[in-house]
């Protein structure tokens, strides 16, 4: 495994998810870096994923808008 380059930051968390985040590591044997790097990333695929853009909605309106006849036919 290459090594990774980490970068420390500082930040907030209720103690509630930090201790339950510690818990996670502790039994998973990893430490807690390892823990918020896969829960970032997580995330971070989930916001990216998570709406199609503007640009895909907008022509979907139109294909439908422009060929709704056809669909219905083909829906049939």
């Amino acid at each position: 495994m290459p090594i990774q380059t980490l970068v420390k930051f500082s930040s907030q968390a209720s103690p509630e998810v930090l201790d339950a985040l510690k818990i996670v590591a502790e039994n998973e044997g990893r430490k807690l870096h390892a823990v918020l790097d896969e829960a970032f990333q997580d995330y971070l695929n989930k916001k990216s994923h998570s709406a199609p853009r503007r640009e895909v909605i907008q022509a979907l309106a139109s294909s439908m808008q422009e060929f709704d006849l056809l669909y219905e036919a083909l829906a049939k």
